[in-house]
């Protein structure tokens, strides 16, 4: 048969007729891609009596090098020491490890990729090979929401290739679960994972402590013709965050001062229970099929206190003031004290709860005489809740009522530390009320309440058939895909009140928790509260806001994507060199609409809006394979890269613009008619190997990015908008949106390597090296007009790399990971996106273990301990240019976390 997983299989049953050696390499063999390292080892068991078998770390590590020497694709690929044993706490942690990948931290957590320094926006993200949904606003996928115990095997494709569907642009990451089939034995595994943060317990009802547990079931029946693999997962973990946020600054007497600042202690309780399941069946010695589940629910409970400063200017608030006598540095007023400040103390509540689902059905059919068809279905849903509520205490309503506040301050690179008077924890004193008279109604609002409703749906339908040949290209594929997809986000505001209308109210007793501390800060302890109770309790209610401003923010977009291909693969010798490959192009045909509301002065019409496109995307992947182990690598290739989807929303708001002498339709909002990122791409790699247990890699790669995407104002033309009683010269206006605009370029060069010492020595075996460091440049435009500057999640330098000892069951390594200053993204108010410049940062983690031996009366048992996060690295985001304008310095302390696992 011409399918692989026949290979795989004749292969474990013939090691399972040998010595219990090739028992061992048997069971290495049950990790997804590790049939490379499986070969080599087998060859030595024939050629000796006696091998020796390489387990934990360093076989996931060879598993990973004989998958990217034998890909026809630059790839980057991470698997599981063993089943249900990645090499990290999450999945994201460990693809950040890959060369030329990085991750950015979310309340401590690593959720999000970076694929040669760009952010996750430019990715695409597969499970098993289809494309799946996200618990984002947008394609991105959170890596956090699959747990790192299902996953086998991970390979992030740098280059594309025709015959994956569903490709990113500057990279495709494919997460891959166990085949029953292919492991070829039956596998019980059970794992325990305890951890604790170092900050403790920062607010009320939180835990500084957490837990996983996890199971693995994998068996064949019926003469291995049916197999089965379950695997189910439960986290309850806390994360604790020390937050500093500035407004930012203003100019004041010749240097620069602190406008205001809102800083947090932000406790968050993760709760992610996840199945997984997947049915394998041989029909016939021609015939399998794959049936694929996976489901996860998730709730992230967030806890945030702390107070809000109106300092030097605030909202049209100017009665503050500071005291002469204050200290210059660098341009910047770094010592002083404030007068005449009405703090807001804050107490708000944000939890986040998504249902996952994804499933598959996969029949492969050996038809015979070198042909080859599959046949693939998938559906991926998620159903997400997303609450934001924000509840305010202070002195008094409104500016200028109630006690005052005398602070003093200190400021440097890692923020501002203040002196108080006031004793903020005093309830007598800090009470429910608007302090500022903020807010979109009378009086001020007591808080605010905004409840997201996101649901994403994508059903897959897909076709191959492959033709085996002989001579310069050894088949030819080609195949059909079907996506359909279709998000929606719809916002539910309201303006948080005082049920009972009173200018302010002591908060009561029975809902009053352990005062939060803000020393960090030097703020000392504030008053603290639950939100959710008072409403509960009837102390708030509720008051609808239906402004335009919110309802805007709802969409549905929908997509349907038809993708054919057409791909020839390439098996030649020259010389004593082997040439390997494809050549293939994919034409993708889309139809893509959003429904929302035009808005004309304000007066919401229903619409649905927008266009189709078809993209020709030809690729070719050339792999020069020499006798002494170099591998040539060149990829050339046309990809691109669909646009977010809350940039593709219809929601548009425009209006008569009579200031000129001719009377102008203007608006502003999304662009239903926004296409793809396109890139003309060339990749040469140059990689030498040391059989399947090392390498050496140098990566240069260029994409011509024929064009991006802006926010800018552009002519567009109105016919067809409301316009009521308006007359208008012209329907053709302007209007304020996302738009494909110019275009510019990436480039850089990666370094990467794996090298165990034992290919120098063998007195160094067990010790080796993992990583690469990559240097990305970036010309591109943030918007029309404006030089030359860095996109949302560039780093030009990434580095990664692992120092490791494994021996005799002993293992030790230690983890550095660093990424350059970048574009970060940030939660705003409401839940909105916020871009502001990250500075640098280098993350250290390291982990001990232990696997007893054979032969002990406690094999399959390991135990391991990890440290994460060792040098306390803070997230922090600065003013370019101006160290002292901290913005946000937010510190996720240590995390530590210890675990068994056991198997049989």
């Amino acid at each position: 048969m011409s399918a692989s997983w026949k290979t795989n299989e004749v292969r474990a049953r013939l090691a399972q007729t040998t010595s219990a050696t090739a028992l061992a390499l048997a069971a290495f063999a049950a990790l997804p891609g590790a049939a490379y390292a499986q070969d080599a080892a087998a060859e030595e068991v024939a050629d000796e009596e006696e091998a020796i078998v390489v387990t934990g770390f360093r076989a996931a590590l060879e598993s990973a090098v004989a998958e990217k020497k034998n890909a026809e694709q630059i790839v980057e690929s991470v698997s599981a020491e063993d089943i249900g044993k990645l090499p990290d706490a999450s999945i994201a942690e460990s693809i950040a490890r890959l060369p030329g990948l990085t991750s950015q931290r979310l309340n401590g957590r690593s959720a999000f990729i970076s694929i040669r320094g760009f952010g996750p926006d430019l990715s695409q993200t597969l499970l098993n090979g289809r494309e799946q949904t996200s618990t984002g606003d947008n394609r991105a996928v959170e890596f956090d929401q699959y747990p790192s115990e299902m996953v086998s095997q991970v390979n992030v494709y740098k280059t594309p290739s025709a015959n994956i569907i569903g490709q990113g642009l500057v990279g495709t990451v494919d997460i891959r679960t166990a085949r029953p089939l292919e492991t070829g034995k039956r596998v019980l595994a059970f794992g325990v994972k305890g951890s604790l943060t170092d900050l403790g317990k920062l607010n009320a009802g939180s835990n500084d402590k957490g837990y996983r547990v996890n199971a693995t079931y994998i068996d064949q029946f019926g003469g291995d013709t049916v197999g089965i693999a379950l695997t189910a997962n439960y986290v309850d973990e806390s994360y604790q965050v020390q937050e500093y946020n500035a407004w930012g600054y203003n100019d004041f007497s010749g240097a620069r001062l602190i406008a205001g600042n809102k800083s947090f202690v932000t406790s968050t309780n993760l709760k992610r229970f996840g199945l997984g399941g997947t049915l394998q069946g041989d029909l016939s010695d021609n015939v399998r099929i794959t049936a694929d589940l996976f489901y996860s629910k998730f709730d992230d409970d967030i806890i945030k206190r702390g107070i809000e400063l109106p300092l030097s200017s605030a909202f049209g608030w100017t009665s503050a003031g500071i005291n002469p006598g204050y200290t210059v540095q660098d341009g910047h007023i770094v010592n002083g004290t404030f007068t005449n400040i009405e703090a807001v103390v804050n107490n708000h509540k944000l939890v986040r709860s998504a249902d996952l689902f994804s499933s598959g059905f996969n029949v492969d059919w050996d038809i015979g005489n070198g042909w080859n068809a599959t046949f693939d279905w998938g559906t991926s849903r998620t159903d997400r809740n997303e609450l934001i509520f924000e509840s305010n205490a202070g002195t008094g309503r409104g500016q200028g009522v109630g006690a005052r506040d005398t602070i003093g301050f200190t400021q440097s690179t890692t923020g501002t530390v203040f002196r108080p008077t006031l004793n903020y924890s005093d309830p007598n004193l800090i009470r429910l009320t608007s302090p500022m008279g903020w807010g979109g109604i009378a009086g001020g609002q007591d808080g605010y309440y905004n409840d997201r409703l996101v649901d994403d749906e994508l059903t897959t339908v897909r076709f191959d058939l492959e033709k085996e040949l002989d001579g310069f290209f050894s088949a030819v594929r080609a195949g059909v895909a079907y996506n359909d997809r279709g998000k929606s986000l719809y916002a539910d505001e309201y303006f948080v009140v005082l049920a009972s209308g009173a200018a302010d109210l002591r908060v009561p007793d029975q809902y009053l928790l352990r005062p939060t501390n803000l020393n960090y800060l030097g703020l000392g302890p504030v008053i603290s509260y639950d939100p959710q109770e008072l409403l509960e309790g009837g102390i708030y209610r509720l008051v609808p806001n239906a402004v335009q401003d919110v309802i805007s923010k709802n969409y549905v977009v929908d997509e349907e994507l038809i993708t054919g291909y057409l791909q020839a693969a390439i098996d030649t010798e020259l010389g004593s060199s082997q040439l390997t490959g494809n050549v293939g192009v994919q034409v993708i045909k889309a139809e893509q609409s959003s429904t929302g509301a035009l808005f004309f002065n304000g007066v919401a019409t229903p619409t649905t809006l927008g266009t189709s496109y078809t993209d020709w995307l030809p690729s070719l992947n050339l792999s020069l394979r020499t006798a002494s182990d170099f591998v040539i690598r060149v990829g050339l290739a046309r990809e691109i890269q669909r646009p977010r989807m809350d940039q593709m929303r219809v929601s548009i708001g425009y209006g008569v613009d009579r200031s000129g002498p001719t009377p102008v339709i203007r608006g502003g909002g999304g662009n239903p008619f926004l296409e793809p990122i396109r890139a003309n791409a060339a990749d040469l790699t140059f990689e030498k190997y040391f059989g399947t247990k090392g390498y050496v890699a140098a990566q240069l790669f260029y994409k011509k990015l024929l064009n991006w995407i802006y926010n800018a104002e552009f002519p567009f033309d109105y016919t067809g908008f409301p316009l009521g009683a308006e007359v208008v010269p012209s329907r053709i206006g302007t209007l304020n949106a996302p738009l494909n605009g110019d275009g510019g370029k990436i480039y850089g060069v990666e370094l990467a390597g794996t090298l165990p010492f034992e290919t120098f020595t063998p007195s160094l075996e067990g010790f080796g090296v993992t990583g690469g460091v990559s240097y990305t440049k970036s010309k591109l435009r943030p918007a029309p007009g404006q030089p030359y500057g860095d996109i949302d999640g560039y780093s030009r330098w990434v580095a990664n790399g692992t120092a490791y000892f494994e021996k005799n069951g002993f293992s030790a390594r230690g983890s550095v990971r660093y990424r350059s200053t970048f574009q970060g993204e940030l939660s705003g108010f409401g839940g909105n996106r916020v871009r502001r410049r990250a500075r640098g940062e280098m993350i250290v983690d390291a982990q001990l273990g232990y696997d007893f031996q054979p032969g002990s009366s406690l094999e399959g048992l390991s135990l391991f301990i990890q440290g994460q996060n060792l040098t306390n690295e803070a997230f922090s985001t600065i003013n370019p240019g101006a160290p002292l304008e901290v913005i946000d310095y937010q510190t996720y302390g240590r995390r530590y976390q210890a675990g068994i696992t056991f198997k049989f």
